[in-house]
């Protein structure tokens, strides 16, 4: 039977440029995981796999800078991507976590990747779900388009701020915004409807500044030198119709990652572990209790479906 730890702690920290940086442990088992959301997000992704994970482990989730219940830095200008490996680093300190399984989810596998750059020593191993090593706006739908036009749309909600989160605020809570990312995006057959909603949600309230600062950092980010060095176990989650971030990067990240596992999801989104949560949770739970719990000499990338 499996041991529930009922244990839950929310707190708050201060970085030293004034960011108030929210988050969250759940479970009290050891080693602790620590699960970092894609851009805009605020945990939705992990509805299934935290309670998976808290059975066994102490799971830390937090929000980014302007993401969710955190705040942004005195500094506006000190938004971005730049920040969020070391921001993690304080994050654990204030949960009492010296070393961690660090799962990242879209953005969130940028994150886990430069986290392990700049504090390899953290690391117990990392796990990645539907995520890029670099350059993500190069990429969206195996095109460049994003990338040429996202400097008009940065523009655009640095000129107009108010506008652009009255409008993002209406535009976010219709039942069309959902419907186009389901029918077009997302693979509808498998993804809840009411799973997606909390995205939608949290984007509505989110400011567009925030965002696109983020983004644009996001967007000049890459790990893809740093990926022979990766040391920990790595295990690499692609949705085999991601459109988002395509299931070639993961594959070429599995290959340029020494003795890293690669799972596919067949007919999987970039919404993966949320439209086939028993398949991806049934995948981490092998990983980890065969090459966390009981590390094996390295080898080649493993691929797999299940």
């Amino acid at each position: 039977m499996p041991c529930v730890s009922a244990y839950f702690l929310q707190d708050f920290l201060t970085t030293p440029d004034g960011a108030r940086l929210y988050f969250q442990v759940h479970g009290d088992g050891e080693p602790a995981v620590v699960m970092c959301d894609g851009i805009g997000c605020d945990g939705f992704a992990w509805k299934y796999l935290l309670p998976q994970m808290k059975q066994h482990h102490r799971v830390l989730r937090w929000h980014y800078r302007g993401h969710g219940n955190s705040g942004v830095p005195d500094d506006r200008d000190r938004i971005g991507f730049q920040y969020t490996a070391d921001d993690l680093a304080r994050v654990m300190d204030a949960a009492g976590i010296e070393k961690a399984i660090i799962f990242g989810h879209s953005m969130g596998v940028q994150v886990a990747l430069e986290f392990h750059r700049r504090h390899p020593h953290r690391c117990l191993g990392l796990v990645l779900l539907c995520g890029s090593y670099g350059f993500p706006l190069d990429t969206v739908h195996d095109d460049t388009l994003l990338r040429r036009v996202f400097p008009a749309i940065r523009l655009l909600v640095e000129l107009l701020p108010n506008a652009s989160r009255k409008i993002t605020s209406i535009l976010m809570r219709t039942e069309l915004a959902l419907q186009i990312a389901l029918r077009f995006e997302l693979n509808a057959e498998l993804l809840q409807r009411n799973d997606l909603v909390p995205y939608f949600d949290h984007l509505s309230r989110m400011d567009p500044v925030v965002f696109v600062r983020t983004l644009e950092s996001l967007a000049e980010h890459t790990a893809w030198d740093h990926l022979p060095r990766i040391d920990v176990p790595t295990l690499i989650v692609g949705g085999e119709k991601d459109r988002f971030t395509p299931v070639w990067l993961s594959r070429r990240m599995a290959e340029a990652i020494p003795g890293s596992e690669f799972m596919i999801v067949p007919h999987g989104s970039h919404t993966a572990p949320l439209e086939q949560p028993e398949l991806v949770g049934r995948r981490i739970d092998r990983f980890l209790k065969t090459r966390i719990l009981r590390q094996p000499a390295g080898g080649q990338a493993l691929e797999s479906t299940g």
